[in-house]
């Protein structure tokens, strides 16, 4: 039975007898790819489909998946269950062959608590940061020797978006979309920011922020840590409702009154983000060296910091790895150069977000002319938040606006880039319709010596890679 928890749906955890044959729907996709990589390092039988073909079926495939491009019924064939994403409906051929034969259908809030269960579970949670601060939990608890199993939302570098780890520790973004977070049974809580967001999922801040508190609330009173940051409202708000006699830490770079853990002297560095000192109450434990830029990843740092404390590591010697760590996949990405222009491609689809990534950009590249290309992501998303996007481009030069990406939407609020373009108090701010259309205007404008941004969380990132080819070739044509 399902359990109700105010306006908050909690799924019981599902049980397996052993190694099931698991088959996802939409194994493609961040989510579900990083568990299919867990399940077949664990011995699982694995099958899945996608609609399109990528590197990520393929990579799946070298593990031993059988994949498949297009959705069918006879997929299904020989599976105990089906494990869905967010984004698959209930018309799918593949959820409806498995209803019809009586199969579980799961979406991952079901499906990882099982998963995980028995380990030693960090789970990173939050508006804004947890991708980059469970990628820098990861490459401090691996640099420091703990083996320990992980599942993130991006590609890191050197290593992938999933492992299994040795089966003691594990480390995971807790994605809050559609609740998944709430099937987690965690011992660390790392709490970034807690700001609304999606929607689609929860239409307003109170129930947003429910959604936080419940799973704050699965901690273990007796040997749970909430790590939460001291310098966001929305955060220090779930910190405030926290259950009595819970554990907890908080960690603030701006100062905030009674934070255990703060980062202090902060000033730029040769490798292109901030070093700073690291206290823990009284205790100076050292300096830090950041390579990825930003003051946001100097709160990321610390949060990481603090919960593999709470964790069992000694921090004081974690710090030297910290200038080892160069970031996630489409989080300030360098794309690649060509003919003077500089691209990056970041994952910000928020304001909040947008914010910070281009102060950070800023900071690191100084004077140089700045381009954004922004796509907006789902109508409801650009609808909510459209009077934050207006002031959300200052440290841009030019700010070039596409079609809103609709990823699981419809337009029925006559939204389009065109006007979220007019809605910007920018001086150069633009529409450009497609993303192919964007490209191709992009590699006409941009100059030697400019830099581009592509920001969003749909189909930007192919801008980048479109601009770099077309200057490729405009080259190659003047030299021939």
């Amino acid at each position: 039975m399902m359990a109700l928890v105010g306006e908050i749906t909690v799924l019981p955890e599902m049980r397996f007898a052993g190694k099931e044959h698991v088959h996802l729907v939409g194994i493609g996709g961040a989510g579900l790819s990083a568990i299919a990589r867990v399940l077949c390092q664990e011995g699982f039988t694995v099958s899945g489909s996608d609609r399109a073909d990528s590197p990520v079926l393929r990579q799946l495939a070298e593990l031993g998946a059988r994949v498949a491009v297009g959705h069918s019924a006879a997929h299904v064939a020989g599976a105990d269950l089906l494990l869905i994403s967010s984004a698959v409906r209930e018309d799918n051929p593949e959820v409806q062959a498995a209803r019809q034969s009586g199969l579980p259908v799961l979406k991952r809030s079901q499906f990882l608590g099982r998963l995980l269960s028995g380990r030693n579970l960090l789970a990173v949670a939050g508006t804004h940061g947890k991708t980059t601060t469970t990628g820098m939990v990861i490459h401090l608890a691996r640099s420091a020797g703990r083996q320990t199993g992980y599942i993130v939302g991006a590609e890191l570098p050197g290593l992938s978006n999933a492992d299994a780890g040795d089966g003691s520790y594990f480390v995971i973004e807790a994605d809050e979309y559609d609740n998944m977070f709430l099937g987690l049974r965690p011992r660390v809580v790392v709490l970034t920011t807690v700001e609304w967001d999606h929607v689609d999922c929860f239409p307003n801040r109170g129930i947003y922020e429910q959604a936080f508190a419940h799973f704050v609330a699965r901690l273990p009173l007796a040997e749970g840590t909430l790590v939460a940051s001291a310098d966001d409202v929305g955060a220090e708000r779930i910190w405030g409702r926290r259950p009595a006699g819970l554990h907890g830490v908080t960690y603030s770079v701006a100062g905030a009154d009674g934070a255990l853990w703060r980062a202090e002297d902060l000033h730029p560095n040769g490798c292109g983000g901030l070093t700073f000192i690291v206290w823990r109450g009284k205790e100076r434990l050292g300096e830090a060296v950041l390579a990825v830029p930003g003051v946001h990843n100097v709160s990321n740092a610390l949060g990481a910091l603090a919960a593999l404390a709470a964790w069992g590591l000694e921090p004081a010697t974690l710090l030297s790895y910290l200038s080892t760590f160069r970031g996630a996949a489409r989080r300030f990405e360098l794309k690649g150069e060509e003919a003077g222009v500089t691209v990056y491609d970041d994952y910000g689809h928020h304001p909040t977000e947008v914010r910070a990534t281009l102060a950070a950009a800023r900071s690191r590249l100084g004077h140089r002319p700045l381009w954004v290309l922004f796509q907006p992501h789902t109508y409801s998303r650009t609808a909510a938040f459209l009077a934050q996007w207006r002031d959300a481009f200052g440290d841009a030069d030019h700010v070039l606006v596409t079609d809103i990406y609709a990823a699981r939407e419809t337009d029925t609020l006559g939204l389009d880039g065109g006007k979220v373009a007019a809605a910007l108090a920018h001086p150069d701010a633009r529409y450009v319709g497609s993303v192919e259309q964007a490209a191709q205007k992009l590699a006409l404008w941009l100059q030697p010596g400019d830099v581009l941004l592509t920001l969003g969380a749909g189909t930007s990132v192919h801008v980048g890679e479109m601009v770099l080819r077309l200057l490729r070739e405009r080259g190659n044509d003047r030299r021939g």
